[in-house]
């Protein structure tokens, strides 16, 4: 199992609950087709569940 993850916002959060969007920011995606690349840990697997409607993830 890869140690880091890249994740990539594909769709906006505008419009999205309050907490999706605190979740995004948490992620630190904050704008359009920004990649960041995190910890392959549980709770960052959880997050990124939660808003995988609205990102891309790589390994």
């Amino acid at each position: 199992m890869a140690d880091t993850i890249k994740v990539t916002l594909i769709k906006s959060g505008i419009g999205k609950n309050k907490k999706i969007r605190q979740t995004l920011r948490g992620l630190g995606l904050t704008r359009l087709h920004k990649t960041v690349s995190l910890d392959n840990t549980a709770a960052i697997r959880g997050m990124v569940n939660k808003v995988s409607f609205l990102v891309k993830i790589e390994v």
